[in-house]
């Protein structure tokens, strides 16, 4: 009999992917799931953004229930299982917090996010071959991707001390973008919405932002307004496939005053 909803859950893990369980949860394996664990985490973080508590709770059991499904696979072919994985994040924040858990004299924020990168840095050993950028993305979305590429950039002072540069850059990415669309190419035309991309991310973590959580922000203000276009035109008895660009731009802009 379980003891907790942690060995409830890993029990029903075990029931679904045994013989007679179900046959999707058995067909499953550590790459199919990886889309399944990509969307759980984008849903919590949508969870944390709304301050949706009862989303929160059930969100985070989707999340974890795939660090289950992944921990039942591979103890299935006894490469580890959920202890291991409970051990591993244990041992690692002991072993990273010697300012809590052992005699180290840090003690403000910043101090701990140094000596927390130094501690990982001794994990790994030390490889003179090793790169300060070593990969590009590490699986992380690319507008997070390349916040954390310039951060870590900056970390060895490849960054400007001010906005302005910044803003310049901006304008000559964009500028090269303008000029590529005269030249009708469209690889060299992708090449430098990269760039232009890239440059407003700096933008964004330059003034403190998340780009992620700004472009969501923006995301959600774009589907509010335009199902108030929407409804806008269903008041006239129209749809939008019925209605002009005109029609729907003027809506728009009406449906901007009252947001």
């Amino acid at each position: 009999m379980p003891t907790s909803q942690i060995d409830r859950l890993l029990d029903i893990m075990h029931t679904l992917r045994a013989p007679g369980g179900c046959p999707w949860d058995i067909e499953q394996t550590h790459q199919s799931l990886i889309p399944c664990l990509l969307e759980e985490a984008y849903e919590v973080a949508e969870a944390l953004r709304e301050d949706d508590s009862e989303a929160m709770a059930d969100e985070l059991g989707d999340l974890l229930l795939q660090v289950i499904f992944h921990a039942e696979i591979a103890n299935e072919t006894k490469r580890f299982d959920f202890e291991d994985v409970a051990k591993a994040i244990c041992d690692k924040l002991v072993r990273r917090h010697p300012h809590v858990f052992g005699d180290s004299d840090v003690t403000d924020t910043a101090g701990v996010l140094r000596q927390w990168e130094e501690i990982k840095q001794q994990e790994k050993g030390s490889d003179q071959r090793s790169y300060h950028l070593k990969r590009a993305n590490d699986g992380l979305p690319s507008l997070m991707a390349a916040k954390k590429l310039q951060k870590k950039a900056a970390e060895v002072g490849f960054d400007w001390p001010d906005l302005d540069p910044v803003v310049d850059k901006i304008h000559e990415e964009l500028a090269e973008v303008e000029e590529a669309l005269a030249e009708d190419d469209h690889q060299h035309l992708g090449e430098e919405i990269g760039d232009l991309l890239f440059s407003i991310v700096n933008l964004a973590r330059k003034n403190h932002f998340d780009p992620e959580a700004l472009l969501a922000a923006t995301n959600s203000k774009f589907v509010k307004r335009f199902q108030k276009v929407e409804d806008l035109l269903k008041a006239e008895n129209k749809t939008l496939t019925e209605s002009s660009l005109e029609e729907m731009d003027a809506k728009w802009e009406q449906a901007k005053l009252n947001s």
